[in-house]
């Protein structure tokens, strides 16, 4: 039982440090576009871990799981293409359709790596966990819910979905090599997503932003993304896919609490409402687990 507490932990430790991605954006985005800021949230990512990984090596410390190998390229190649295509979804998705349609649309990432985990990857879901991803998806919806027409499908929903549906299947590739080296993982995850976010930013023609800019925003990437994955996946091998992106769905309202703190943001009543739902949730998903620590 003591492994599946950690892995919980580990899930919203990742959770957690995701969140504190929202508002430190929000302040570098006024300096920095859009498409080139996720590419350097990326290759903070990937190069603080490479840093990190050599100043193990470097310290005499082994790793405990074994690298990537050939037999792995598949689901290594799908992880980083799929994260360099669903941006670029949802950025066209973005563009041609309202900020809260796609906040709504965007919940559709749980549910899809829940079913790609089901029906692809054969992992087991149960009844009680499928009930805590409704509640989740629901909590999510009543967070960014702005009215009765904040709602609408259309081709810009159609984009957001694919870009979820692309998130879903890359969450299950990463599970699939998640017991083989996480610092590895994340390197090429981070280095090769940021390379081919930078590709987008020049071909959209945005601006390369100044160099303070830029470490910042690497910093940041090193903190909300590098270490943030990092933690995921290792929740991933003991968890599965679906149980730990339903844990992670948390972060919006671990966001909007640090949004509170450190930009002086209030959150309205829906918050507290959908935070009440999303308590709920997270109780089911830890019985869930516990109950199948000790049925193993």
């Amino acid at each position: 039982m003591k492994t599946k507490y950690l892995a919980i932990l580990y899930a919203i430790a990742a959770a957690g440090l995701y969140a504190v991605n929202a508002p430190f954006s929000k302040v570098l985005l006024e300096q920095v576009q859009p498409t080139m800021m996720a590419a350097f949230l990326y290759l903070g990512a990937g190069s603080g871990l490479f840093v990190y990984g050599a100043a193990l090596k470097a310290a005499g410390k082994t790793p405990s799981a074994e690298p990537l190998t050939k037999k792995e390229l598949p689901y290594t190649l799908g992880m980083i293409l799929l994260d360099i295509i669903a941006p670029i979804l949802l950025m066209l998705g973005v563009r041609i359709s309202t900020a809260a349609n796609v906040s709504l649309m965007n919940n559709f990432e749980i549910v899809a790596t829940s079913l790609v985990a089901l029906l692809v990857f054969k992992e087991k879901i149960s009844r009680r966990l499928w009930i805590a991803i409704g509640l989740v998806t629901v909590a999510s919806a009543i967070l960014t819910f702005e009215g009765a027409g904040a709602f609408s499908f259309n081709v810009g929903s159609l984009f957001v979905c694919g870009a979820c549906l692309c998130w879903g299947i890359e969450n299950n590739c990463t599970k699939m090599i998640s017991s083989k080296s996480t610092t590895q993982i994340v390197v090429l995850k981070g280095i090769f997503s940021g390379l081919g976010s930078l590709l987008v930013a020049f071909l959209v023609g945005e601006e390369v932003p100044g160099i303070s800019w830029i470490l910042w925003a690497l910093l940041l990437g090193f903190v909300s993304y590098g270490l943030s994955i990092y933690l995921y996946i290792k929740a991933q091998k003991d968890l599965g896919a679906a149980k730990t992106s339903a844990y992670y769905s948390i972060a919006p309202f671990l966001g909007v609490t640090f949004g509170m703190v450190l930009l002086g943001e209030r959150p309205g009543v829906q918050f507290y409402v959908a935070l009440a739902v999303m308590v709920v949730s997270t109780w089911l998903m830890m019985r869930d687990t516990l109950k199948t620590e000790e049925a193993s």
